[in-house]
This record gives C-alpha cells, sequence and structure tokens, in this order.
C-alpha cells in the first residue's frame, strides 16, 4: 500500500499586526480568532497536521490549549513566509500549506484545494486559491487582493487594485454589464517545500514591495503559480471593525 503523502498546514500568526495589534487573539462570538482558524484548517481533509508558526507566547498558549502544535519563531522574521520556512525547517514532508491566520471562516475545501493542485501536476511548485468576485465594492477595495488567471489558472497577476481593467466602457460595470472576469483571492498558497525555502531566503522583489503582496516574489521569479477557482465564503479581519463581519456571518450561518 503506497505510502499517504505527509501535508503540513501551518498558520503564521504574529501578535503585532499595524493596523490590528493583538489581533490573533481578538475575541469572535468569544473565541480567539487564530482557535478559530486552526479549527477550520483542521476540517481539511488533505493534511496530515495543523501547527501555528508565531513569535508570541500568548497565541502560543491559545493555540495548544485548542489542541494544536505551536511553533515559536523569532520576532525578527519579516513575514509569513519566513516563519513558515522556520518552523517546517529539518521537517520531511512532501507538500507544506501556508493558511493566513487573519481569515476565520476559511472553508477547509479551500485548503484542500490548494493541496490537490499540487497532487495532481508535480511539475507545479506554487498553488493557491481564488474565488470568482462579483461585488463592485470589492473589485475596487484595495485591502482585496484580485487576481487574473490564464487558461490553464495559471496566475498572470495579482494586485491590490481592481484589475483586468476596463478600457472599453461597453462592458463590465460601467455600463452596466456585471464584473468583468477577475477573482478575490484568498491567503492561502500550497509549496513544494524545496521552493519554500528557496522563496524564504529570496530577496523581496520590486512589484512585491510595492503592492506589498509576498506572492509576487515568486511570480518575478518565474514560479508559476496555479489556482485552484471555488466559490466558498472568506471574510479576511485586516481591521478592528472586521470582527463586526465575522460575527454577523457566523450569526446568519448558525
Amino acid at each position: 500500500m503506497a505510502i499517504k503523502e505527509r501535508v503540513i498546514g501551518v498558520i503564521p500568526s504574529r501578535y503585532g499586526a499595524q493596523r490590528f495589534p493583538g489581533k490573533p487573539l481578538a475575541l469572535i462570538a468569544g473565541v480567539p480568532m487564530i482557535v478559530r482558524v486552526v479549527r477550520q484548517a483542521q476540517k481539511a481533509k488533505r493534511l496530515s497536521e495543523v501547527w501555528v508558526a508565531t513569535d508570541d507566547d500568548r497565541i502560543a498558549q491559545a493555540v495548544e490549549k485548542a489542541g494544536a502544535r505551536a511553533v515559536l519563531t523569532p520576532p525578527s522574521l519579516p513575514s509569513g513566509t519566513d516563519r513558515i520556512a522556520y518552523a517546517v525547517r529539518g521537517q520531511k514532508a512532501g507538500i507544506v500549506v501556508n493558511i493566513q491566520g487573519d481569515e476565520p471562516v476559511m472553508a477547509p475545501a479551500a485548503i484542500d484545494a490548494a493541496v490537490e493542485v499540487l497532487q495532481k501536476d508535480r511539475r507545479v511548485l506554487m498553488s493557491t486559491v481564488v474565488i470568482p468576485l462579483e461585488d463592485k465594492k470589492e473589485w475596487l477595495d484595495p485591502n482585496v487582493v484580485k487576481a487574473v488567471l490564464g487558461p490553464r489558472d495559471d496566475v498572470l497577476y495579482f494586485s491590490r487594485a481592481p484589475i483586468p481593467y476596463l478600457r472599453d466602457g461597453s462592458m463590465g460595470p460601467a455600463a452596466g454589464g456585471g464584473m468583468p472576469k477577475a477573482y478575490k483571492h484568498m491567503g492561502l498558497y500550497g509549496y513544494r517545500p524545496a521552493w519554500l525555502r528557496l522563496m524564504a531566503a529570496l530577496k523581496p522583489t520590486p512589484l512585491e514591495l510595492t503592492e506589498k503582496l509576498e506572492q509576487l516574489r515568486a511570480m518575478e521569479n518565474g514560479v508559476l503559480i496555479r489556482a485552484a477557482v471555488r466559490k466558498v465564503e472568506s471574510i479576511a479581519v485586516d481591521v478592528p471593525a472586521d470582527v463586526k463581519k465575522v460575527e454577523k456571518f457566523l450569526k446568519k450561518k448558525n
């Protein structure tokens, strides 16, 4: 019988977010956000285990109390990618999944989709998940990262700007014709471990620094990112006001 591939899901979690200090421990309907993210990730069928990579003892304690593994990482690490690469160093795994710590209602099926992309095509080094974008407000919102895909669902570009740009006013929302074919990007990545290590070692790139999007580092170094397109719920908590949005969603769902 074939040995099942080890797939480690890692949630990078930093206490000192600029726009929302202490965000991972913010209570959402009485439960710390990082615990909600862990619980959603633990429901994914294609993950062997779920870890949290954090620089803060308070986050680690909350995670361990919830039954997940916490790995303490140096506070000096500049990004989530660096924290994940540090956490899994020396581990034998076929795939590592970066699960953002600020998406407390992320669908487990989305995590499985990111893993499935890599399991289907061994040539792909990095995967992600996107959602068809239909809301004009989200399309225009710089806090919502947009993606444009090629024919095989390979990502052509990510941006905080509303892409693709509608130069012809005869189509799209400007003419009452609906949204262009755009996608909302979820904060979720699958990596081959060797590429994860290399990506963390590479210097930030010009487009990455311009858009403040780490995934552009991969693209600027010639690495294809293949997306799984899924219609799933996704609410990112960027600022304190977003907590109410999540609570409203949970109340409606229940």
